[in-house]
């Protein structure tokens, strides 16, 4: 009997969160397709302030990380900084402003808030980190 309760309030939980999930992948599927990965060198400008832009344009497209690979690919080969693509590349994978309405529905407010907010900061100091070790070698 409690195996049918669950089952029940699970695919009810599922049937609320579909439409929001379906809306999170258009979003990130119209950026994706309105902003070419060509204008991002607009925005880089070979500053100190190129990672904390790369992790802010990161954080807002989002998206799998092999779609990352593939555009960081282009960024690298447009004269971009390894320390900006790198922080764009884990501010992808692991921040989502996009996707933030439902995690703060299915998460709560507070901790989605945290969890992007350390997750942005951390993908800058990763960045140093894996800029600065991959120097050494």
């Amino acid at each position: 009997m409690k195996l049918k309760e669950a089952i029940r309030k699970a695919a009810k939980g599922l049937g609320h969160a579909i439409p929001m999930i379906i809306g999170i992948l258009i979003l990130i599927s119209l950026f994706n397709t309105l902003v070419p990965v060509s204008s991002y060198r607009i925005l880089f400008r070979g500053t100190l302030l190129d990672p904390i832009v790369g992790a802010l344009l990161g954080s807002v497209v989002a998206g799998n990380p092999v779609t990352s690979y593939i555009i960081s690919g282009d960024l690298l080969k447009q004269g971009i900084s390894l320390i900006t693509v790198t922080a764009f590349m884990i501010a992808w994978v692991t921040v989502g402003v996009i996707q933030l309405p439902a995690e703060i529905q299915f998460l709560g407010k507070k901790f989605a808030l945290i969890r992007n907010l350390s997750a942005f900061v951390l993908s800058l100091v990763v960045a140093f980190i894996t800029v600065m070790l991959i120097s050494l070698l």
